[in-house]
């Protein structure tokens, strides 16, 4: 049988009992979990955007004619809500542009407003004891899929390169998805995420291992210059890459495949823009996108060609290390580099 009420309450409410002292945010058997300064900033543009979170979970009980409200889960989102709404931290600029630097006060009244009236999904118990909050905290725990690791990464950092990791992945993963280079299920476990990070990574210091992405998570966390510099470049070739290949083209050939396209992404920056440790700099003119599609599908046409199982006669050696990296899909620095550096060298070329 059901043994709880779903119900929508206000950040308004939840002001008003903190005020009252009908909220009770630490109960003994909760976590003692303390989140960063980035973290609450991350949840308040998740509310100044008007996107849902997670839903909380209280416990009601009448005491001395007042209802006490005792949180089960979600007690570190709440506070941080209230403390924002107590002028006790800014929103960062890596989260939010738009009122960067701002704390509750120094919104406009229209958006303190909107914030007000943000509704936040709460399942109630009513008069639980105990040993069954006990029970209901630690079923809350039991059912967690194990994290990838690029879900621990997005666990863990809240700063700008993990923020613009995210923001790229979400804005290209439709093309990425309609191109082939990811499946539904890679989506749902955040793989355009993952390439958006190696490839970023890749922008601001040259090509590496995708063992790398945790570092640049890490060294990155707070260079939101260097970062927002690496994303303009980002954009400008996936723009190019957009203007050479539509999404059904783009399935058909190599390119498709995620070592094969974060080769031809690097080898099309370094034309456009230039990569750092790539011989192939940046040229003066602009890329002509009907000449660089023209000499990939030439590179995915001979691939097919050399690699197929009736092939007979020996492989150009400047093809023979190429076709080796391409056909392992290792994620090594020599070979990726190798890869990057021999599609770069033909678009050069065109």
């Amino acid at each position: 049988m059901k043994s709880f009420d779903t119900r929508t309450y206000s950040v308004s409410d939840f002001a008003e009992w903190q005020g009252s002292g009908q909220l009770i945010l630490s109960p003994e058997f909760q976590r003692r979990a303390v989140w960063t300064t980035k973290a609450k900033s991350y949840l308040i543009d998740t509310v100044l955007r008007g996107k849902p979170m997670p839903k909380v979970l209280i416990t009601q009980s009448l005491v001395d004619g007042r209802n006490l409200r005792t949180v089960v889960d979600g007690q570190q989102r709440l506070r941080a809500i209230l403390e924002y709404m107590s002028n006790d931290f800014p929103v960062m600029r890596t989260h939010n542009q738009e009122f960067a630097g701002a704390r509750y006060e120094d919104l406009p009244p229209a958006v303190q407003g909107e914030f007000w009236q943000y509704e936040i999904g709460v399942d109630v118990l009513f008069n639980t004891e105990l040993s069954e909050l006990l029970d209901i905290f630690s079923r809350l725990n039991t059912y967690s899929v194990k994290l990838n690791n690029t879900e621990l990464l997005n666990a863990t950092y809240l700063g700008a390169f993990k923020t613009t990791a995210h923001e790229l992945g979400h804005r290209y993963a439709q093309y990425w998805r309609e191109s082939g280079v990811f499946t539904d299920t890679q989506l749902a476990r955040m793989g355009e995420v993952e390439m958006a990070a190696d490839l970023l990574g890749a922008l601001l210091v040259g090509i590496s291992s995708r063992k790398q992405i945790p570092v640049f998570y890490r060294d990155y966390d707070d260079a939101e210059d260097e970062v927002e510099r690496a994303a303009r470049m980002f954009d400008n070739t996936m723009s190019l890459v957009g203007q050479i290949y539509e999404p059904s083209d783009l399935r058909g050939t190599n390119f498709k495949r995620v070592h094969f396209f974060y080769s031809a992404f690097l080898a099309l920056s370094s034309l456009s823009q230039g990569v750092p440790a790539l011989p192939v700099r940046a040229s003066s003119e602009t890329p002509n996108p009907s000449r660089l599609r023209v000499a990939l599908d030439d590179i995915s046409a001979t691939f097919d060609a050399y690699t197929a199982k009736d092939r007979q006669g020996t492989v150009p050696p400047e093809w023979e290390r190429f076709i080796q990296g391409g056909r392992r899909a290792t994620t090594d620095q020599p070979v990726r580099e190798e890869r990057s550096r021999f599609i770069a060298e033909r678009l050069a070329r065109a």
